[in-house]
C-alpha cells in the first residue's frame, strides 16, 4: 500500500493559493484516477484507488498545514506503511517557480507542514515531490505562501501540478529512481 499525501490548508479561503500546491496536486491526480477524496478519516479527507495493481490511499490533511504531521502520523500508525510508500507533495519557496523536485528523503527544511510531518514521525526517510513557487523577496513570507497566484505564474504551478502527479504515478509503477530519472526539473 502507498499513501500519497498533498500538504496545504483546508477551506475555500486557501483553495487557490501557493501554499496548497500539494492539495491542487491530489485533487488532479484524482480527478485522472476517476476517485473522489472526500472520506474522513484520521483528521484527513481521503480517497482511496489503485495505481497499476497497487493500492494507493490519497490524503489531503484537514488540520492546517502547521499541523499536517498529526493527520500524516495517524495514517501511517493505523495502517503500517514502510517509510518509502510514503510520498509527500507541496510547495516550496526555495525551487523556481514551475519545477519540481523530488527526493527519496530529506529534511523538512524551512517548510512548517513538512517540519510537522518529520516531527510527528520522527524520521525523514520517505519520498516527497517540492513543487517550485519561488519566492517574492518583497513580501512576507506568510502573506506570500497563503496568497494567490498572479497572472504570470498560473501556467508554470499548473504544469507543475500535472507534472507532479505524473511524477505520483511513476513512483508507484517505476520506482523513485526512475521517477526522479524522468521527471526532476523544470516543466
Amino acid at each position: 500500500m502507498y499513501i500519497i499525501a498533498g500538504l496545504g490548508n483546508p477551506g475555500e479561503k486557501y483553495a487557490q493559493t501557493r501554499h496548497n500546491m500539494g492539495f491542487m496536486t491530489i485533487d488532479y491526480l484524482a480527478n485522472e484516477l476517476g476517485v473522489t477524496v472526500n472520506k474522513i478519516k484520521h483528521k484527513a479527507l481521503v480517497g482511496d484507488v489503485n495505481i497499476s495493481g497497487h493500492k494507493v490511499m490519497l490524503v489531503k490533511p484537514q488540520t492546517f498545514m502547521n499541523l499536517s504531521g498529526e493527520a500524516i502520523r495517524e495514517i501511517m500508525n493505523y495502517y503500517k506503511v514502510e517509510h518509502e510508500h510514503l510520498i509527500i507533495v507541496y510547495d516550496d519557496l526555495d525551487i523556481e517557480i514551475g519545477n519540481i523536485r523530488i527526493r527519496k528523503k530529506g529534511s523538512a527544511g524551512t517548510h512548517n507542514g513538512m517540519r510537522s510531518v518529520v516531527g510527528q514521525l520522527g524520521y525523514d526517510d520517505f519520498p516527497r515531490i517540492r513543487i517550485g513557487i519561488g519566492g517574492n523577496k518583497k513580501k512576507d513570507i506568510i502573506d506570500f505562501v497563503i496568497g494567490g497566484f498572479d497572472k504570470n505564474e498560473k501556467e508554470p504551478l499548473e504544469k507543475a501540478v500535472i507534472q507532479s502527479s505524473k511524477a505520483l504515478k511513476a513512483i508507484v509503477t517505476d520506482g523513485i529512481e526512475k521517477a526522479m530519472n524522468k521527471y526532476n526539473g523544470s516543466c
